[in-house]
Parts: C-alpha cells; structure tokens; sequence
C-alpha cells in the first residue's frame, strides 16, 4: 500500500508542476565575447564575428544625434 501511495504522490506533484505557467521573457541580452560576439531575445540569438553596435538617437539641444556604442 504504502509504495502505491508514494507513486501516486510523486504523479501529483509532476502533475501540479505541469499545471504552472511560464511567462516569456521579452528581454534581449547582448555579450561581448573573445571570438565573437552573439545576442539572445525573444524570437532567437545571433552570433556575429565583430562585436554588436548599439546605436540610439537622441536629443542634444534641441539637435537629433545618433550615438553609438
């Protein structure tokens, strides 16, 4: 009795853990690696051979400018 009461309690748990749901990161995260540089998001990574360049516009005295890291 006392294995069948184990199993049951072992189904129940994996069972419960099935049940939670996941949210889905909407982050991406870039690293700059030795060889290579690569970026992870929500649809997908990257790898590229010469290190992501992140570029943003923005406001300097009423002028748009494009800086770029």
């Amino acid at each position: 009795m006392r294995p069948i009461l184990l199993v049951a309690a072992a189904l129940m748990a994996f069972a419960g853990t099935m049940v939670v749901e996941t949210t889905e990161a909407n982050a991406v995260v870039c690293a700059k690696g030795v060889y290579r540089a690569g970026c992870a998001g929500p649809r997908g990574a990257a790898v590229v051979r010469r290190p992501a360049v992140v570029c943003r516009t923005v406001w300097v005295n009423g002028v748009r400018v494009r800086r770029c890291t």
